[in-house]
């Protein structure tokens, strides 16, 4: 088990202190998205930054599911076509009895 270490971060204006296994630099580059991703809803005229924060959340849960979807799609296309070579290989192999 890796051992958890405390990772200061600056988020839209507040500190925050995370207990964490993640390295300091990729706790600090997930703030850093979030961070673009609220200011790039806040170019859209969103100015309240707890709508911005939510919609951002929103978006990129949108992000994570289509990845996970397509991800199962892949997945699913890879099962298919092995079941296909695995049954052409049955076909063109001689059983040895």
């Amino acid at each position: 088990m890796t051992e958890q270490r405390r990772v200061e971060v600056t988020l839209l204006g507040q500190t925050l202190t995370l207990r964490t296994e993640a390295t300091p630099e990729y706790v600090r580059s997930l703030a850093r998205y979030l961070e673009e991703r609220v200011g790039t809803i806040q170019r859209t005229g969103v100015k309240d930054v707890t709508k911005a924060l939510t919609l951002a959340a929103l978006d990129i849960t949108d992000e994570l599911f289509r990845a996970r979807d397509e991800r199962k799609r892949e997945e699913g296309d890879v099962g298919d076509r092995m079941k296909v070579l695995v049954a052409l290989l049955d076909r063109v192999t001689p059983r040895g009895e």
